[in-house]
C-alpha cells in the first residue's frame, strides 16, 4: 500500500486482513499534507467538531455526494480534508420484496484494490482526540441499483491526486457512479450480518 500510493506509513495501522470492517473501527486511509501522502488509521464514523463526545450524535459513516458541500458536518472537510479509503471490496444488503435481507459482495472486476473517496476530521475534547472519516456515496446506476440505491464513490488511480487536492480544484467532478463493467457482484453468506463474524469465508460466493 505504501508503494502503491507513494505514502509514508503510520505506526498505528489496524491489523489485516479484516473481512468484516464495521463502523467505529479503525480503517486504513490515505491523506495528503503539503504534498506528502500518509497511510494512516482513522475511525470510520465522522465526528463533527461540535460533538461533545464521539457518540454525542448520529453515527456518520457516509456522506452523500449530492449534499456534501452544504451539510454543516461535512462542507469544510469536503473542501479541505479529503482522503482515499482502500479496500478489496464492500458488502451491500438487498431485501427482495417479501424476502429476507441478502448480502452481496462487490469488488473490482480486475485485480487491484478498490479505492473509495472519503473525507476526514480531527476532533478533540477534554484531552480525548479522534481522527475520523466518512465515505462519500452517490446514486447507484445499472446493476448496482438493483441491489441498493447508493454506492460508494470509487476513485481510479489517475484521479487520486485530484481527490487528495494535489492538483488544485475539480474534485467535485469525481463524485459519480462507475460503470457496471468495472465491478463484479455476487451473493455471500448471511453470516456477515453479524459484526462478530470474521474470516475469508465471508467473501466466498454462494449459490443462488
Amino acid at each position: 500500500m505504501s508503494q502503491l500510493f507513494g505514502a509514508t506509513v503510520a505506526n498505528d495501522l489496524p491489523p489485516l486482513p479484516n473481512y468484516n470492517v464495521c463502523p467505529t473501527t479503525q480503517i486504513h486511509t490515505v491523506n495528503s499534507d503539503a504534498g506528502t501522502r500518509h497511510l494512516r488509521a482513522m475511525r470510520w464514523g465522522f465526528v463533527p467538531h461540535w460533538y461533545k463526545s464521539p457518540t454525542d450524535g448520529p453515527l456518520l459513516i457516509n456522506a452523500r455526494a449530492e449534499t456534501i458541500a452544504e451539510k454543516p458536518a461535512f462542507r469544510a472537510a469536503c473542501r479541505e480534508r479529503r482522503c482515499l479509503i482502500p479496500c478489496d471490496g464492500f458488502y451491500e444488503w438487498h431485501r427482495p420484496e417479501g424476502g429476507e435481507k441478502q448480502p452481496w459482495f462487490i469488488r473490482p472486476a480486475t485485480s487491484g484494490p478498490m479505492v473509495f473517496a472519503g473525507i476526514w476530521q480531527d476532533w478533540e475534547s477534554g484531552g480525548e482526540r479522534v481522527t475520523s472519516c466518512a465515505m462519500v456515496t452517490t446514486e447507484a446506476t445499472g446493476r448496482m441499483a438493483e441491489i441498493h440505491h447508493r454506492i460508494p464513490v470509487i476513485v481510479h488511480p489517475d484521479a487520486w491526486a485530484k481527490w487528495l487536492g494535489e492538483e488544485g480544484h475539480g474534485a467535485a467532478t469525481l463524485m459519480t457512479s462507475v460503470p457496471d463493467e468495472t465491478l463484479e457482484f455476487y451473493k455471500v453468506s448471511r453470516a456477515v450480518n453479524s459484526n462478530r463474524a470474521s474470516g475469508p469465508q465471508l467473501i466466498e460466493a454462494i449459490d443462488d
